[in-house]
């Protein structure tokens, strides 16, 4: 063999072994990628954390609650690390098991976190949901002898329990409060109520913000309703009665009428207008003259509902008017969506970044 002739074998050569090393150096890189993405996936808790305001409730409810708990990547590997906390409230009929996989359902929160964690918008945070499903079906985060008072549960003994349990960042300004649909109404009533113990809030879809107007073409499921006596015939109502015995739970309690001690808006098919109205004092849109003060402590304030939501996206859109009519910032944004199809996606790309900009987080230790 000449000289020209190794020569040449020699450069096909060190091209050949150039293309190895570029391939192997792809190969490893995407191994590692997929292993820190496995890596990166937060774990899970389901625990139980009992409520001294929930303690005899007429509704028979237990006072130990199911609460679920995202622990983000690091919390199990950095042992002196803190953490901002967002509480996040599920809707009607929903439960805390639902939203964080245990059962399947429309939604999975850990894995949206996780997603949004990856997307490199979203910081680490513990994420705790309390089980608010009740007797008929959700307690809309209100305080009544039926119910039980889910605002200081909520607001007090579950920050409490949390904090002294978990490596929290334990002030409000480390504090999010967020919700979807009667979670999302949650969230406004509470947040507006507690600048102390949140910072930011954020409204998903929030229900039950317009006090409505009686509709005449209701009155055959009014007189529905009103026959409902036993836990068995509530079982059985659609989701629209459902929500009208939720309400009297947690709006228009009756401690004298039993079985369920709540009083409807209406007998006999016909509106009941004093206690009409004690229902309507709970809705947002109504009571949120009296918190003007309270709204303006808190750093931050975002909702969103989608525009084919009809009704939630019209009380939204009044919810932005009067924000914005009293000078408070927020952010707020109506998309092409339904109640449910894009919560998540809004969950991933909209709710976690807007914690992570605006809660205190645990400065890097040199």
């Amino acid at each position: 063999m000449n000289i020209k002739s190794s020569l040449t074998h020699l450069t096909k050569g060190a091209v050949w072994l150039a293309v190895c090393v570029v391939i192997l150096s792809v190969t490893s890189v995407l191994l590692i990628q997929k292993t820190n993405g496995q890596a990166k996936q937060g774990t899970t808790e389901r625990i139980k954390v009992h409520g001294k305001s929930l303690e005899g409730n007429l509704s028979g409810d237990s006072p130990d609650r199911d609460v679920s708990i995202y622990l983000p990547p690091s919390y199990k590997t950095e042992k002196n690390r803190r953490y901002p906390v967002i509480y996040f409230l599920h809707g009607f009929t929903d439960s805390d098991d639902k939203w964080f996989g245990v059962v399947k359902h429309w939604i999975n929160l850990p894995e949206v976190i996780n997603k949004a964690l990856a997307d490199g918008n979203t910081r680490e945070m513990i994420v705790v949901m309390p089980n608010g499903f009740t007797r008929f079906k959700g307690s809309m985060y209100s305080n009544s002898v039926t119910v039980g008072d889910w605002e200081t549960y909520v607001t007090k003994e579950l920050v409490a329990y949390i904090d002294s349990h978990y490596r929290t960042m334990a002030q409000a300004t480390s504090r999010g409060l967020a919700g979807h649909s009667m979670g999302g109404y949650g969230t406004m009533r509470l947040g507006m109520k507690s600048p102390d113990v949140y910072s930011s809030i954020y409204a998903l879809s929030p229900c039950c913000m317009d006090p409505g107007r009686p509709n005449p073409g209701m009155k055959q499921m009014m007189k529905t309703v009103e026959a409902v006596k036993t836990d068995e015939e509530v079982g059985k109502q659609n989701f629209f009665a459902l929500a009208m015995l939720a309400s009297a739970a947690a709006w228009s309690p009756n401690p004298k009428n039993p079985p369920f001690f709540i009083d409807l808006p209406f007998r006999d098919g016909e509106v009941v207008p004093d206690i009409l109205a004690r229902q309507h004092a709970n809705a947002t849109l109504v009571a949120i003259h009296q918190y003007i003060p309270n709204l303006k402590r808190l750093k931050a304030i975002g909702m969103d509902a989608g525009t084919k939501d009809v009704g939630i996206s019209a009380a939204t859109k009044d919810l932005d008017k009067i924000l914005t009519d009293y000078g408070i910032p927020h952010v707020y944004e109506s998309y092409d969506g339904d109640h449910l199809n894009r919560i998540a996606e809004r969950l991933q790309t909209k709710t976690l970044p807007f914690f992570s900009q605006h809660l205190v987080f645990e400065k890097a230790k040199r």
